[in-house]
């Protein structure tokens, strides 16, 4: 819910609402996180109409909740559809300016009173998308200054903004299917690779959150650090190319047999490379590059150092903690002390010394997603 931080004046001039827009414009087109542009696009409807507080609310059609994001390091919010004057506007398409709300029983006066904060008036109006159907509520409370009232102009001029959140919403909301299809093809995908090489149970996911947990200690941002976990779980897809003789081979590997086994990473490179997704291009490096080791002596490039990829360094240290940490085919899991004295000893040989010291100091954390994310004992020993 965006705060006014200072008083406008009452009516806005032309070349003002203009100014207001354009300011708002070049920030809203570059966001892409839905979370933060709703933020924004309450900013400016708040500014271009001198309110106190705004929120974009969006309706779920399912689950029949309309949901904000107030405010920077907030969860989002949840209201039923059937709730408040937001819920009002959601259902019937009315826009309505309401300068008595106390007066008004749709209003909800629990609110306040759990928040302290008194509602003077109230302008809330649907926000529709290309098809003309409704996606959301833009609403604003308290006209400023005190004791002014919301006007037929103030409605004006929130519908220019509520116009122009209907399709920059439109747009973020396809830009999160079309992702969000990415990350559900992505798991499927990497889910049969290793069910194939009978690497069930949360595997997938575990590596998941284990190369997140690196990317954030390692010092990357949150989008960054989400990157790589979205991406993380395809660095095996390759093996979905080698025969099953090999790949469920319980003894040792001829080196003929060993040879093969190796191209999965390339295979798996080669399947994802041609995407210009971000998402597929980073699963590319982190399939080609997770088995290179930092002293060179890797596959399937020899590449040394920090010529790896940092993603394909941080999966390859999850992948290697989560396959000790678990029952294999060929092996029992191995006890965490075992596990920690291999990586303290192959810390700037097989593995980025860097990330083996934030291996080592955020262990517990590492131990939790592990915990968290615990296989089924096989039915046999039930």
């Amino acid at each position: 819910m965006a705060k006014n931080p200072k008083t406008k004046p009452l009516i806005a001039s032309p070349d003002e609402l203009l100014r207001t827009i354009f300011d708002y414009v070049g920030r809203i087109a570059d966001e892409r996180d839905i979370d933060q542009l709703l933020i924004l696009l309450a900013d400016m409807g708040r500014d271009l109409i001198s309110a106190d507080r705004c929120t974009v609310w969006l309706l779920n059609r399912k689950t029949k909740e309309l949901w904000s994001k107030v405010a920077h390091g907030m969860d989002r919010i949840i209201i039923p559809v059937t709730a408040g004057i937001a819920g009002c506007v959601a259902m019937t398409g009315d826009s309505l300016i309401i300068n008595d709300p106390y007066s008004d029983d749709r209003f909800d006066k629990d609110v306040d009173k759990k928040t302290g904060y008194h509602t003077r008036n109230i302008l809330s109006l649907p926000i529709n998308d290309g098809e003309g159907k409704i996606i959301g509520v833009f609403q604003a409370i308290n006209k400023m200054p005190e004791p002014e009232k919301f006007s037929e102009q103030d409605l004006e001029h929130l519908l220019l903004a509520a116009t122009y959140t209907g399709k920059a919403l439109d747009a973020a909301i396809l830009q999160e299917e079309i992702e969000a299809t990415q990350r559900e093809i992505i798991f499927t995908l990497a889910e049969t690779g290793e069910m194939r090489s009978k690497e069930t149970g949360y595997h997938v996911k575990r590596v998941a959150e284990f190369s997140r947990l690196f990317a954030v200690k390692y010092g990357m941002n949150e989008e960054e650090a989400e990157l790589v976990k979205l991406s993380a779980p395809m660095h095996d897809i390759g093996k979905i190319a080698i025969p099953d003789s090999i790949l469920l081979k319980p003894g040792k590997l001829t080196p003929e047999e060993w040879e093969i086994m190796q191209s999965h990473a390339s295979l798996g490179y080669e399947m994802l490379k041609h995407s210009d997704r971000r998402l597929l291009k980073s699963a590319a490096i982190i399939a080609n590059e997770h088995h290179e080791k930092w002293n060179g002596e890797g596959y399937p490039n020899g590449k040394k150092g920090e010529d790896i990829h940092i993603y394909g360094r941080i999966t390859a240290m999850s992948d290697v903690f989560d396959a000790l940490g678990n029952e294999r085919v060929y092996k029992p899991a191995w006890e965490l002390d075992r596990i920690v004295k291999l990586f303290k000893e192959e810390k700037g040989h097989q593995f980025d010394p860097k990330l083996v010291k934030v291996f080592l100091e955020g262990l517990d954390d590492f131990v939790k997603i592990k915990e968290t994310y615990k296989d089924e004992p096989p039915v046999s020993e039930r």
